[in-house]
């Protein structure tokens, strides 16, 4: 193990001295030290062990050594500006073109999944000479100030709705205004979103784009419904506006069945722009927006130059290309299927005999589980889903974080070598924790959430 400059206490001491406050830790009340970590486990400054459930940025596993010789041995040789002549960057766009649709075959490279987000939206608004956007309710899109405007989960907090931004109701089958029971509530979901640009176009305003991740992660681990994202974009596309998919948290095979979430929607769709991220690196700062021939055209016809001094340097680039060796030589795919598909049958057994569990969900390894204190009224346990999750940690070193408009959604996103053993582990304490609320007959929620 190696060696700690400051005991725990005194690096959280600097931390809250030092760091802005909003830069919140997991944990707050009592945050884990990671001093070191390896595939998909991770180690405090005692040497005890924690299983990760968390960190989907470390997409093929913690500190993975090809990972590491990749970009340790690039970085020997040369980092350069990506305006400088190189390989890499041409073989890993190259590579990336491989795993999507033909039309997408021009790509930016940028550092991370909100400068893809705000370029995506510079692409659109140059491409169509239309501003508005339309988003899904309790979407998060990244962090930058164009970013916070078309994000719900965001702006609610914040200043508010901007005038340009437009909110379709999220398509959630479990709690949404259509669900499981509709005879087809893709096609219900695509309507409201035809309705909206109606109603935009009424105000003599035209939009630009649809933004939506492709599986909405914050939303509360979210399985879009068929022929959803077919229908939208016709819509879009009637009223002069560009599909924009969000895979910042769902690329690179997260479903296992498919390299891109979108692609779960059917063969015969396809974005217009597509934006990736957090899983590209692997934990190095690099992303892309992926778009049409006529989009970037579009882009370059505005005369003004677009350089990213660290997007795509040789080094990212060789990180980049480790990463997709990694997943075709371990078939992390195939792991995300057989694991995610373990996991997700685990959990729908433990909805058996747990009422307080409303709703299993979720495609290779992206999966949620939502508690609710009534399985009728669909009542979110906020309160109990975070006692879960401080037990889970504190009795089980076992990372685990919520998320959905409640905070009521148990959320695994692992590194994608998550194994067999680990899903019934996390399954086992789960399953532990909550027998042991209903023995106490532990009552945390308050009616009036």
């Amino acid at each position: 193990m190696a060696e700690e400059r400051f005991r725990k206490e005194e690096t959280l001491e600097m931390r809250q001295r030092l760091i802005g406050q909003s830069c919140r830790l997991f944990y707050s009340e009592d945050p884990v030290k990671i001093v070191k970590a390896r595939g998909q486990y991770m180690f405090d400054e005692n040497g005890k062990r924690y299983l990760d459930c968390i960190s989907n940025v470390q997409h093929v596993g913690h500190c993975h050594p090809a990972i590491t010789k990749a970009a340790t041995a690039q970085m020997d040789l040369l980092n350069a500006n990506s305006r400088f002549l190189h390989d890499n960057i041409v073989l890993y766009a190259d590579r990336l073109a491989a795993t999507l649709p033909k039309k997408l075959s021009v790509f930016y490279f940028v550092n991370s999944g909100s400068e893809a987000n705000d370029l995506a939206l510079r692409l659109a608004e140059q491409y169509t000479r239309h501003e508005d956007v339309v988003v899904l309710d309790h979407a998060y899109h990244g962090h930058l100030k164009s970013l916070i405007d078309i994000s719900p989960y965001k702006f609610r907090k914040l200043a508010g709705q901007k005038e340009w931004v437009h909110v379709a109701p999220l398509p959630d089958t479990y709690r949404g205004i259509y669900r499981e029971e509709h005879p087809n509530p893709g096609q219900a979901y695509a309507d409201t979103v035809k309705h909206l640009i109606e109603e935009i176009n009424k105000k003599g305003r035209k939009i630009a784009a649809f933004f939506a991740e492709s599986l909405p992660s914050v939303g509360g681990q979210i399985i879009l419904p068929q022929g959803y994202f077919s229908k939208v974009a016709e819509h879009v596309r009637s009223a002069g506006g560009v599909f924009v998919a969000d895979e910042v948290q769902t690329g690179f095979g997260r479903t296992g069945t498919h390299f891109w979430a979108f692609q779960l929607q059917g063969e015969d769709f396809c974005p217009d722009i597509v934006t990736m991220g957090k899983p590209m690196g692997n934990g190095h700062p690099l992303a892309c927006v992926a778009t049409t021939v006529e989009i970037a055209g579009a882009f370059t016809a505005n005369g003004v130059e677009y350089f990213n001094t660290f997007g795509g340097t040789p080094v990212s680039c060789a990180i980049g290309l480790a990463v997709l060796d990694v997943i075709e030589k371990e078939d992390l795919r195939g792991n995300a299927i057989r694991v995610g598909a373990h996991l997700k049958d685990l959990l729908k057994k433990l909805q058996q005999r747990h009422e307080i569990i409303g709703d299993v969900r979720g495609v290779g390894l992206f999966v949620g589980l939502e508690l609710v204190i009534d399985r009728r009224t669909k009542t979110p346990a906020t309160k109990t889903a975070a006692l879960v999750v401080k037990r889970l940690k504190e009795e089980d070193r076992i990372c685990v974080s919520t998320d959905g408009p409640w905070e009521s959604v148990l959320k695994f996103k692992p590194p994608m070598c998550f194994s067999m053993e680990d899903a019934e582990l996390v399954v086992r304490c789960i399953d532990r924790i909550l027998t042991d609320m209903e023995a106490k007959n532990l009552k945390l929620e308050n009616e009036d959430i």
